[in-house]
């Protein structure tokens, strides 16, 4: 795998990946991540595949908690959607009928993406990439029909994000929320698709980049989010995503 330069920026519900690998890069084993992935080469090659089957194309999607892996080389674009926001519901349905994978059209993504050609080369910053990532889901599907998740579950989500430092057991939340512990069990997994406490451990993932992207170290971004030090961090990132968590010290 040879990296050349990365970019990140992170917002509410979304995120945006820019990677230069001009040797290629991937990962031969599969991984998931609590997130709707949509993936573009815009300059190269892209693979990804799934236990059951792979694409080769410029765009290709990926269902949230789908275990895939993948090959690229050149300059690629990760669209990181969050599977409970309007947005990451109405992809849901509309891109994952036949299964996890599902080929993107780049006649519809190449304009909204087209900024991000020039992400190195213009110094653009974590707005234009996430301007540029907004408006590629919104070519892809319109988010209004969408139905959000259960609003306790929201509530619960929205909670246990504001403090990741002390977040909400299981039956604290359920008293919050009047229900018992074992309905609330049930009730989230049937809107999220996790066990609570593993999207607990996505959040915290999710928090230790925005806290590195902000231009903390790897070691503070694991502490600040609760990881118990830096290689904790590190297993859980390249179990999510397929890659290093030193791919991180580019970006």
């Amino acid at each position: 795998m040879s990296l050349g330069r990365a970019k990140l920026a992170i917002g509410q519900g979304l995120s945006v990946w820019v990677l230069e690998a001009p040797g290629g890069f991937g990962d031969p084993q599969l991984h998931s991540h609590h997130a709707i992935q949509i993936t573009v080469s815009l300059a190269g090659n892209l693979m990804l595949a799934t236990a059951a089957g792979s694409i080769t194309a410029p765009a290709v999607a990926v269902a949230a908690d789908a275990r895939h892996r993948f090959e690229a080389d050149g300059l690629i674009a990760f669209v990181f959607v969050e599977p409970e926001s309007r947005a990451g519901r109405a992809l849901h349905a509309a891109l994952f009928r036949q299964g996890p994978l599902a080929e993107l059209d780049l006649a519809r993504l190449g304009p909204p993406l087209a900024a991000l050609l020039r992400t190195f080369d213009d110094g653009l910053d974590a707005e234009c990439l996430l301007a540029a990532g907004g408006a590629a889901l919104e070519a892809l599907v319109p988010p209004e029909a969408a139905m959000l998740p259960d609003p306790r579950v929201r509530r619960i989500i929205d909670q246990a994000s504001a403090d990741l430092d002390q977040p909400l057991g299981l039956a604290a939340a359920s008293a919050g929320v009047h229900l018992s512990p074992s309905r609330l069990r049930h009730l989230f997994v049937e809107h999220t698709g996790l066990a609570y406490k593993t999207y607990i451990l996505w959040l915290r993932l999710v928090r230790a980049l925005q806290v590195y992207a902000e231009g903390r170290n790897l070691t503070e971004a694991a502490h600040a989010a609760g990881f118990a030090d830096s290689a904790h961090f590190s297993r859980i990132f390249r179990r999510t995503f397929g890659l290093p968590a030193t791919t991180l010290t580019r970006l």
